[in-house]
């Protein structure tokens, strides 16, 4: 089916709900678990090509739940990151042969990690709010330059939010915005590419169904995280990213 065997089928679909669930509860992290797992059972261009459609359909839906009059406000609100991500992202996709993405990963990876634990451990530090733009406009800056390169900039999105201590329903929808709007500009390089393409398609697709309903019992356990816990789970999570770019680094 789709150019699948049965058992490639039902590990992508099992996969695909388990990705949502934990985007629906913390709001990233829905390409690094289904890489990891078809990068292992697939060629490199078909895992690539199976994660377009459900990250962008989540995507929406993330930017999208409490309504697009909120998340358009909040397009407005972080206009500055939205516009200083999308250029990076053109302009260090420019030079995605010179940066090997193996030196991407380690240089993102291992700041990602330091992060993290000193969160998780208590010794994180605070932003005064008047040092939040420019917090916002250089977090903005590494996650353009590293995602043009390594279709990865989520990570310094959420530290910055981490560090503001942005309420997580918003924190959410913020996330949400940002990473369809950065998708949007590699899903129309991946269609010039022809990683995308007539055989690709409908697999992608079909792992749209799965992902949305791991997304809707993600909502479901988000809505139940109180502001502590879903810090935690965040940082957590956020930790296992930048382990995994360090993971790929290597093995590059």
């Amino acid at each position: 089916m789709f150019g699948m065997e049965i058992w490639q089928l039902a590990v992508a679909v099992g996969v695909a709900v388990l990705a949502g669930f934990v985007k629906g509860a913390i709001g990233f992290a829905l390409p690094m678990i289904m890489l990891s797992v078809y990068a292992s059972i697939f060629d490199a261009d078909t895992a690539l090509a199976l994660l377009i459609l459900p990250v962008t359909a989540t995507n929406v839906a993330q930017a999208l739940r409490q309504g697009w009059r909120a998340a358009w406000e909040t397009a407005v609100q972080y206009r500055l990151h939205l516009i200083t991500l999308l250029v990076c992202i053109a302009i260090s996709a420019n030079f995605v042969t010179i940066l090997p993405q193996a030196v991407a990963y380690a240089l993102l990876g291992g700041p990602i990690i330091l992060y993290s634990v000193s969160e998780i451990l208590g010794y994180g530090f605070r932003l005064h709010t008047r040092h939040a733009k420019q917090f916002e406009f250089w977090s903005s800056v590494v996650g353009g330059l590293f995602g043009g390169i390594s279709g990865i900039w989520g990570p310094p999105l959420i530290a910055y939010l981490m560090s503001m201590k942005v309420e997580k329903t918003e924190a959410m929808r913020i996330m949400g915005v940002s990473f369809f709007a950065g998708g949007v500009m590699l899903t129309g390089a991946h269609l010039m590419t022809g990683v995308m393409n007539a055989h690709t398609f409908p697999m992608s697709a079909l792992l749209v169904i799965p992902s949305f309903v791991g997304l809707w019992l993600g909502f479901r356990a988000h809505d139940r995280l109180n502001a502590v816990m879903f810090r935690r789970a965040t940082l957590f999570v956020l930790m296992l990213t930048g382990m995994n770019l360090l993971r790929k680094a290597f093995m590059g």
